[in-house]
């Protein structure tokens, strides 16, 4: 399948809770537009730095529909679906693609353990067979330090040539350059985004589309650069080391709040915790030091 068009950069949209530990759907709108306007090119809603997990099918559908009534059109949406149930998946899956959003990032299951490609083709057929005539635009999203499975260039192949009009891609945020550059030779027709940013640049050069990137909720302007050139940015790559030291959704909620001076975003969904404030300050600090210096 040939793409029209690079697909860019694609913020991986934290998910801001009240008090009550309800989603705050103003706050979140706005720092979707805020995103779009730094640079992004489209929202990705419930992914894994969006705590995509812990939002439930019922949760979903007002903040999209949120998205739309702001301005959002649909086809700069993409939404994540982290479940393990075929039919929780089509569901949730269901409820994005009725309202018109480009794509769907589509993790594989991760409760059973030691699967083999078998299931996991079973498992994706189920998903589409229940979406019928909606299925289209999937992402496959290989995030194996998460789901514990790494979808194999075989299984991706099987996928693609049995379901061509709707597996668009694959997000890749395994941190494995050897198997990020393997895909991109075995399926670079396809749109391969790249969720380590620390690869974004040199996956860029032999074809890759972009990334659905967490640190595009506060560094949209240079991830977006990069893409668009090819160059690597030794302030992005420093910064994802820092990230990696602590737990990353929490640690990117915190970046947010400094950035836009609300601490609603440090608060996240049980059973993650905040980062302590030593650890902000800290995070912080790093960032000002790496990125008040010119990229090498």
């Amino acid at each position: 399948m040939q793409v029209a068009s690079r697909f860019g950069l694609s913020v991986a949209l934290t998910t801001p809770f009240d008090a009550s530990g309800r989603i705050a759907i103003p706050l979140m709108t706005a720092h979707a537009q805020a995103c779009l306007d730094a640079g992004c090119s489209s929202v990705t809603l419930f992914g894994t730095t969006g705590e995509g997990a812990s939002v439930g099918t019922a949760e979903r559908q007002p903040v999209i529909d949120a998205m739309l009534a702001a301005g959002i059109p649909a086809d700069q949406l993409v939404a994540g679906v982290l479940v393990d149930a075929a039919e929780d998946a089509a569901e949730q899956s269901r409820q994005a693609l009725q309202r018109g959003a480009r794509n769907i990032l589509l993790a594989p299951p991760s409760y059973f353990k030691n699967v083999g490609d078998d299931g996991l083709f079973g498992w994706f057929a189920a998903v589409f067979a229940a979406l019928g005539p909606l299925a289209r635009g999937m992402l496959l999203y290989n995030i194996p330090s998460v789901t514990t499975v790494q979808l194999s260039l075989g299984l991706i192949g099987r996928l693609r040539k049995a379901y061509p009009g709707v597996v668009a891609g694959v997000k890749d945020s395994g941190g494995d350059w050897a198997y990020s550059e393997a895909l991109l030779k075995a399926h670079g027709d396809l749109i391969i985004l790249i969720g380590d940013e620390r690869h974004l640049a040199p996956a860029v050069r032999i074809g890759g589309q972009g990334a659905i990137s967490g640190m595009a909720n506060f560094a949209a302007r240079e991830l977006r650069a990069m893409i668009e050139s090819g160059r690597d940015d030794s302030r992005v790559e420093g910064f994802v080391l820092e990230l990696l030291r602590r737990p990353v959704i929490p640690a990117v909620k915190a970046m947010v709040a400094r950035q836009a001076g609300d601490e609603r975003w440090l608060t996240v969904r049980p059973p993650l915790e905040p980062v302590a404030l030593q650890e902000r300050q800290q995070l912080g600090a790093a960032y000002d030091r790496l990125f008040a210096t010119q990229a090498a």
